[in-house]
């Protein structure tokens, strides 16, 4: 083990810019492998776009009109691989596809040209016939799969057909997975940092320069703005939105790509539904929307593709998106909605690595990595675009990209390991929230599922000792309790309240205003004591 002062003044192996789900990966992945890892996120992990998506691990059912078969090939292997490694924070989610006479194939896809040219009088029309092809296809592309298969339902029978208008009386039915997003950026952060990677949040990269074989490295800690120099001896730029610009004004280095950024908006209501599939609805206008159970209690509408011009600009859900995403699912639904039933909102930016593509919905959600090691410079990797399903295996390219310049670093290594708390069968869940209620008899069934689906196995951890709920120290509404906000703040960079109840977790949604003020009070408190 190196002692700190060792650790302030050797090189990193390989150094991670941006503290999204790539970075994270990708600083776990080398971790792993034995590599000395440093990683630095100006703001929280996970706080910008890798919190900000539908949550969705799949395959991308819409990207067989594009023929984009080896992405969809590859989504699908790693959403059976990832539900395998993170059955706390990962689920499977049946979805529904309600079918309709007036539904169309976007008109400038291949399949849709093709299909135009074949059945010229189908005017664009998607039959029955089509869609279930397609998704058998879908079905048996990724190879072996954990989940059911699709099949046509009748939806004047099937729970799902409760809530929606009475002209939708048939829909297929396929599987694909959920995932709490922000906790999955987190768990890799966290597990890089157990296996030796040095992560630094709230510290912003501000330039890099060669130095011989070596990268000399500007950091700014914006809490306190004290400037970190450190060298390394490979570089990895994953800041997503911000990948042309940290090569332009921060290394200087003429590499930019062509980045499309896509901001994708999200509204939050109460349930709409009481069952536990989720809907796939596509407009007239050929867009896709899902309506997904969400939390519990609530429903979780979208996504928005609108082009956004700077990653510098926050994203945010605009009066019409809101508008958009309610008329969409008004369609379907038997009640129609109104923005007054909006309970929350949430905007990301996607990198999308754009081929010149007019539609933002045609753009790739493929990844690139560029490695440029010229001119006798140290190495510097460029992340660009990326799904987060497929974040392994971009992470696993990634780092064999680099491994040439370690011969010593172990073996790729991430597929079917397990994030912190995953040790357990995806079967097992129910089990595992049982003997929790029954090892802490003070839980409820909420607390004990909310619990087990935040941190799996590690809730034993979390709970240590307690024979009841006064032993937990401070309760701050809800279920969040002083042990819990401790053990996030020592073990999951957690440092204050937005960090924990808008991305640790979803209690924002829950906490009224006061308690909301308890908790900020406490994060003062905490700070003081360190």
């Amino acid at each position: 083990m190196l002692q700190n002062s060792e650790k302030q003044t050797r090189p990193y192996d390989v150094f991670v810019i941006g503290g999204g789900v790539n970075g994270c990966g990708i600083a776990r992945d080398a971790a792993g492998r034995g590599l000395y890892v440093g990683l630095t996120e100006m703001n929280d992990i996970g706080s910008a776009t890798s919190s900000a998506s539908t949550k969705l691990f799949h395959g991308g059912l819409r990207y067989l009109e594009y023929f984009d078969f080896k992405l969809v090939r590859e989504s699908l292997s790693e959403r059976d691989n990832l539900l395998l490694a993170m059955p706390h924070i990962s689920w499977p989610m049946r979805f529904v596809f309600p079918l309709d006479t007036e539904l169309r194939f976007e008109e400038k896809t291949p399949a849709s040209r093709i299909l135009k040219l074949l059945f010229p009088w189908m005017n664009g029309r998607r039959p029955i016939w089509i869609m279930r092809g397609a998704l058998k296809f879908y079905d048996r592309l990724g190879g072996a799969h954990l989940l059911p298969k699709s099949k046509l339902v009748d939806l004047r029978e099937d729970e799902a057909g409760e809530n929606l208008k009475v002209k939708f009386s048939k829909a297929l039915e396929f599987s694909d997975c959920w995932i709490d997003d922000s906790r999955l950026v987190v768990l890799n952060a966290r597990d890089a940092y157990e296996r030796g990677a040095n992560i630094q949040t709230r510290t912003k990269f501000t330039f890099a320069k060669p130095m011989g074989s070596l990268w000399e490295i500007t950091l700014k800690d914006l809490k306190t703005g004290k400037l970190i120099k450190r060298k390394t001896k490979a570089l990895v730029n994953a800041t997503g939105p911000w990948v042309n610009k940290i090569l332009e004004n921060s290394i200087a280095e003429n590499l930019s790509n062509t980045m499309r950024l896509v901001k994708g908006s999200h509204i939050v209501t109460k349930a709409l539904f009481s069952h536990k599939k989720a809907y796939f609805f596509q407009n007239s206008d050929s867009r896709v929307i899902f309506a997904i159970p969400y939390e519990n209690d609530f429903t979780l509408i979208g996504t928005t593709e609108v082009d956004h011009p700077e990653p510098e600009n926050k994203p945010e859900c605009s009066i019409e998106e809101a508008q958009y995403l309610i008329s969409f699912a008004s369609k379907f639904f038997k009640h129609p909605l109104t923005t007054k039933d909006i309970l929350w909102s949430y905007s990301g930016v996607r990198p999308l690595f754009d081929k010149n593509e007019k539609s933002a919905n045609a753009v790739t959600r493929d990844y690139t990595i560029k490695l440029e090691n010229n001119s006798g410079k140290p190495p510097l990797l460029n992340v660009f675009g990326g799904k987060i399903t497929t974040y392994r295996k971009l992470s696993e390219n990634a780092v064999n990209k680099l491994t040439p310049f370690f011969p010593k670093s172990g073996p790729s290594w991430t597929k079917g390991a397990p994030l912190p708390g995953g040790d357990f069968l995806v079967k097992d869940f129910d089990n595992m929230v049982k003997n929790l209620s029954e090892n802490y008899s003070f839980l409820d069934d909420f607390w004990a599922k909310r619990l087990v689906r935040a941190y799996g196995t590690l809730a034993w951890d979390i709970l240590g000792t307690s024979k009841h709920k006064k032993h937990l120290g401070i309760d701050f509404g809800k279920t969040l309790t002083e042990v819990e906000v401790r053990w996030l703040a020592k073990h999951e960079f957690t440092t204050n309240t937005e960090d924990l109840i808008w991305r640790r977790s979803k209690l924002g949604l829950r906490l009224s205003q006061k308690e909301v003020h308890q908790l900020d009070t406490f994060f003062e408190a905490l700070y003081e004591e360190d």
